[in-house]
């Protein structure tokens, strides 16, 4: 994959990796109802991931079109970071482009512990994050809209 000074990441599929602003919004709420359905964030929500300081706010586009979105929320004091949300377009699934929007967000991260929750029958969303190096260490009971559980992942960058 290449660098370049704007863009993290770029494929040879040619979609590439931004930064994302409050100016994606309404791509970013699409997306959000698309990948989410019923536990998609309210507008509010989305508003706040996308100006709050320190958030690292990532889209992959292709041809112009938001196809993924990722926010990761830094926490120093704690030595933590959360992945708050991670999606990808269903007709994109499958191509990298949630492991390159995941990679990209860990190294702006910088500390040394990130964490996330997934949905417990996610496979192919568990499957990922454990070949990139988490490991499941909780649950949250009921944590979905629906009533199901969330397993907690968590993966050491560094000590």
């Amino acid at each position: 994959m290449e660098k370049d000074r704007d863009v993290s990441w770029s494929a040879p599929n040619s979609w590439v990796i931004l930064p994302a602003t409050l100016w994606d919004l309404g791509a970013l709420y699409r997306l959000e109802r698309l990948c989410f359905a019923q536990d998609a964030w309210p507008v509010t929500d989305l508003i706040a991931v996308l100006t709050m300081p320190g958030v690292v706010r990532l889209k992959a586009i292709w041809r112009r079109r938001m196809i993924g979105f990722i926010a990761g929320d830094p926490r120093p004091s704690e030595g933590i970071a959360w992945i708050a949300t991670l999606g990808v377009h269903p007709d994109f699934r499958r191509q990298g482009i949630g492991r390159a929007l995941l990679r990209a967000c860990e190294q702006q991260l910088r500390l040394p512990r990130i964490r996330l929750t997934v949905r417990r029958s996610n496979e192919a969303a568990i499957s990922l994050y454990e070949e990139e190096g988490y490991r499941i260490v909780s649950s949250i009971p009921a944590y979905y809209r629906d009533g199901e559980m969330a397993w907690v992942m968590e993966k050491e960058l560094f000590k």
